[in-house]
């Protein structure tokens, strides 16, 4: 029986470090919150059968743009169980899902920041071929091209660190549901998915991601996406 595909979309921040009352994914993005934009995305590939969207219990903003949601079909659903950490709310949506969508320890759960409002369905689509069969899942990710400084905690520059190896990891992430509960048991602090896989001692596949698939963290980032998505139209 071929696998499901589940998308799973943690949006329980708060946005503190963006440094505005409204949480990131809310923020206006042509007349739509950013996450509207993240989940059409989403929305657009057919592979995927569901999008589960993990809030805060205090979440006080979706209701409010239910006309937005409902122009994205039938595929969405909310788990109101976000935690205090990304691996938590991963960990509490994984829980969700698994009770409310029958999903099997042998499907995949897809990953995706609510940040990255700017993927591509077509990068989503290039993504599942490269991890249907793959045994352990992966990550979009980029290999790092600018020169890195390691700092000796006064804002000198202790040494250069060689790039060569390095990459800089990006989202969707997409592992099997049983791995990943287990992984996130595991290492519940990982900083994300591929890391609480790693602890269990796989090696996640790199697949090659797109500098437009950026995470919307500051100011500056939102002024980007809005004319990314723009250009995209």
């Amino acid at each position: 029986m071929k696998s499901k595909i589940i998308a799973l979309v943690p949006a329980a921040g708060t946005g503190t470090r963006f440094g505005d009352a409204l949480p990131k994914q809310y923020l206006d993005i042509d007349g739509h919150p950013l996450l509207f934009h993240t989940l059409k995305a989403l929305s657009r590939v057919s592979r995927i059968d569901g999008i589960a969207v993990v809030l805060s219990p205090d979440d006080s903003h979706w209701q409010r743009y239910l006309a937005d949601w409902a122009l994205l079909g039938g595929k969405l659903s909310t788990e109101m169980v976000g935690g205090n950490s990304r691996g938590e709310t991963i960990a509490n949506g994984l829980h969700a899902i698994a009770t409310r969508a029958g999903i099997s320890a042998n499907d995949w759960v897809m990953v995706h920041d609510a940040a990255r409002p700017c993927i591509r369905p077509e990068l989503i689509e290039q993504f599942i071929d490269e991890l249907e069969s793959d045994p352990i899942g992966g990550l979009l990710a980029l290999p790092l091209a600018d020169t890195i400084k390691h700092d000796d905690g006064n804002l000198r520059v202790k040494k250069t660190v060689p790039r060569e190896g390095l990459w800089r990891a990006q989202t969707p992430q997409m592992f099997r549901f049983g791995l990943l509960r287990d992984a996130l048991a595991r290492c519940p602090t990982a900083t994300d998915e591929a890391q609480a896989i790693e602890s269990l001692g796989h090696q996640p596949k790199l697949v090659m991601g797109d500098s437009g698939n950026l995470k919307v963290t500051y100011a500056q980032d939102l002024k980007l996406a809005r004319m990314l998505l723009r250009d995209e139209q």
